[in-house]
């Protein structure tokens, strides 16, 4: 458990429960997971791709760059005030690549009786690349600096994990 220095401020991670821009970059407390705050991050974002994954596809996506713009704020000054690059329990990063991820996967599909398994191979894809940030996600990680690079890596493995289910949609129809 992360330890309390007051009632607004958790010391290990810096979270100020007071200051809205911290409960964004953090997932809403999401990122404050003891171990593997990113995964937590992509679980948390599950409920939130559910409901707008019935939106048609103009509004989803017009969701994702605003949920981007919110996170490139978010995200840059709770790294300045915490006074690091990429605090690992900044997650909001995460929820927009797993949005990115599941632009390609049809509502439809979510209806149907195996559309968890589209969920799940989201999940997975997105994870995949996040954690192993092939190029170019490891040079814009090591490189960028600020909200863009914290919420940039994540939009690569993103748009990567989106090609790979739509390879596998190919593939299986």
């Amino acid at each position: 458990m992360p330890k309390i220095t007051d009632s607004n401020t958790t010391r290990t991670t810096g979270f100020d429960r007071r200051k809205l821009h911290h409960w964004i970059a953090f997932g809403f407390g999401s990122g404050l997971a003891p171990k593997a705050p990113g995964t937590f991050g992509t679980l948390a974002a599950i409920p939130f791709y559910l409901l707008m994954s019935p939106l048609a596809w103009p509004y989803y996506l017009g969701l994702v760059v605003l949920f981007t713009a919110i996170g490139l704020w978010a995200c840059d000054l709770t790294a300045r005030e915490l006074g690091t690059k990429d605090p690992s329990a900044i997650v909001w990063d995460e929820f927009v690549g797993f949005f990115i991820t599941m632009l390609v996967v049809p509502s439809a599909l979510l209806t149907e009786s195996y559309g968890w398994a589209w969920v799940l191979a989201g999940f997975l894809a997105f994870r995949l690349f996040d954690i192993w940030k092939p190029w170019p996600i490891r040079v814009i990680d090591e490189q960028v600096e600020g909200g863009l690079g914290i919420m940039l890596d994540d939009i690569l493995a993103g748009i990567m994990a989106a090609l790979v289910l739509l390879i596998a949609m190919r593939v299986l129809s």
